[in-house]
């Protein structure tokens, strides 16, 4: 089997509340690899937005190392985190989070623009991810003229516009009514293993979940493997 593109060892994460510390994450164990969909379940609360944020080094642990494509980012000082964030991680969220003064295109160029990709190349890539969306005939619209699910197809391909390792990604259809959360992540399920980028994908949704290639869950603090 191939190195883990991410893995984190024993991590741990506890908020203060006042005088007292609240334990949201301990002992959490977990590898993902190239190419693997992997499910987090659990309930409302549990912490599973807190661990996306922690392998997304968006927060850093109270104990424990996040290692990302063999560097332990726990480590590492906050110039290299955030080039590894922008490198080597994709974020989608439930609420796309879209530019609304740009048009489609131009909000999936801004990861490639933002790291210096010249100008006619990041539309040349953005067009083709839109267009592996099933996005080609909206490309020139704004958000505001978009649907709900054309929003989020948008917003995953903006995800992967820096050619990440990894995409991470919290409740990415929990916005959307049933029917269009089943041909979205349709898309994300598609264009995710078409370009071999290890996912992890938090959910209240079984089904979908169980459509992944395993389902982890955070119960008690931890992780439990299905």
């Amino acid at each position: 089997m191939s190195e883990p593109v991410l893995k984190l060892e024993n991590i741990g994460r506890t908020f203060s509340q006042g005088q007292e510390k609240v334990l949201v994450l301990e002992n959490v164990a977990l590898e993902l690899h190239p190419g693997e969909i992997v499910a987090l379940l659990g309930p409302s609360g549990s912490g599973k937005s807190t661990l996306l944020q922690l392998a997304g080094l968006l927060e850093p642990p109270t104990m424990g190392s996040v290692i990302i494509d063999g560097i332990d980012c726990s480590k590492a000082r906050d110039t290299k985190r955030t080039e590894v964030r922008r490198d080597k991680i994709g974020f989608v969220y439930q609420f796309h989070h879209l530019l609304p003064e740009f048009s489609a295109v131009e909000n999936v160029m801004m990861p490639n623009l933002i790291s210096g990709v010249p100008k006619s190349k990041a539309k040349s890539h953005a067009t083709e991810l839109l267009t592996r969306m099933g996005l080609e005939h909206r490309l020139s619209h704004r958000p505001a003229k978009l649907s709900g699910g054309e929003q989020q197809r948008v917003a995953i391909a903006r995800a992967l516009a820096n050619n990440p390792l990894i995409l991470l990604a919290d409740e990415p259809t929990g916005n959307l009514d049933e029917q269009t959360a089943e041909m979205v992540f349709q898309y994300f399920l598609d264009v995710t293993r078409d370009r071999g980028v290890a996912a992890l994908v938090a959910t209240h949704n079984t089904e979908l979940a169980s459509r992944m290639d395993r389902i982890v869950r955070v119960h008690d603090h931890s992780l439990v493997v299905d």
